[in-house]
């Protein structure tokens, strides 16, 4: 049974491009497709979701090797694009063929290949306190390696980084959620907390998440320097955690100004994970973007 993570939504599964997806959905109007990031699930959305739904059929999905969603093995199947392939296969299945689309963290990187994979999917593109994945690592600085050591950490062969991990995951994990910019524990949503430990307790989940990392250097980086030069023209909001990590190493929306044509962007209070921290005003920047296309 797929356990219920955001208020008044309707868990559910499915077995779409050949993954099991968990997945939630509630509210009425043009469909709206949220995807969390790393270490987290689906629950993230818990107090963003229900305002959201009050204007459009929201769907928060966990992606695959995260949540309750399935863990194949082997690093070649957690690139982007077979995760962006799941979403535009499950928005399918629920019978919608074209859809707003937000990510954070990994799944703003999710959604950035989604929409240029699937272009005629994508009515809106909202990314989420990331730089492009290339630039990231073609054009790595010293302060950013610091800060985001756990991209080449958890690159590491396996089983290396899953034993040492799997011997005390809520140490990591929550080191990794109060690491990345003027974060609190206390700031989390006991709740969201407690799904994200559950999933991350889970070694196959561990295992997964590592092969997600390895996946963006050794799958990634080059399909993302094969489309370097076609830019995505639907209407494109960039938000970012105005003290984040990404903030402080980067000015965000210009590292999207050639990659996104129609762009927006917005700092939002807190770090990395803002839509934690900030829910309102996270929820305010989306539907004033939002509130212009519908």
């Amino acid at each position: 049974m797929i356990r219920n993570d955001i208020p008044g939504f309707t868990a559910s599964s499915t077995t779409v491009n050949g993954q099991f997806i968990a997945y939630e959905t509630g509210g009425s109007g043009p469909p709206l497709l949220l995807l969390h990031g790393f270490p987290q699930t689906r629950a993230m959305w818990s107090h963003v979701a229900p305002q959201l739904a009050q204007q459009f059929t929201v769907i928060a999905a966990d992606l695959r090797g995260y949540g309750e969603s399935g863990k194949p093995k082997g690093l070649e199947n957690y690139s982007f694009r077979a995760m962006a392939a799941d979403m535009v296969a499950l928005m399918a299945h629920l019978g919608f063929e074209r859809f707003h689309l937000v990510g954070h963290d990994r799944g703003g990187r999710t959604a950035h290949r989604l929409a240029l994979d699937s272009p005629d999917a994508v009515q809106s593109l909202t990314v989420m306190d990331i730089i492009p994945t290339h630039m990231l690592l073609d054009q790595l600085t010293f302060p950013v390696a610091k800060a985001y050591y756990h991209w080449f950490y958890l690159a590491q062969p396996e089983p290396f980084p899953e034993h040492m991990i799997g011997a005390d995951p809520d140490h990591f994990y929550e080191s990794c959620l109060l690491g990345w910019g003027s974060a609190r524990l206390e700031e989390f949503d006991a709740k969201a907390l407690a799904a994200y430990r559950s999933a991350w307790r889970d070694p196959h989940t561990i295992r997964a998440m590592c092969d997600d990392y390895r996946a963006a250097i050794e799958v990634d980086f080059a399909l993302d320097a094969a489309n370097l030069t076609r830019p995505i023209t639907c209407p494109a909001l960039v938000l970012y955690g105005a003290d984040g990590a990404m903030a402080k190493a980067y000015d965000v929306p210009a590292t999207w100004a050639d990659r996104l044509s129609d762009m927006t962007s917005q700092g939002v209070p807190g770090g990395h994970f803002f839509v934690d921290q900030s829910p309102k005003d996270t929820t305010k920047a989306l539907l004033a973007f939002l509130d212009e296309l519908i």
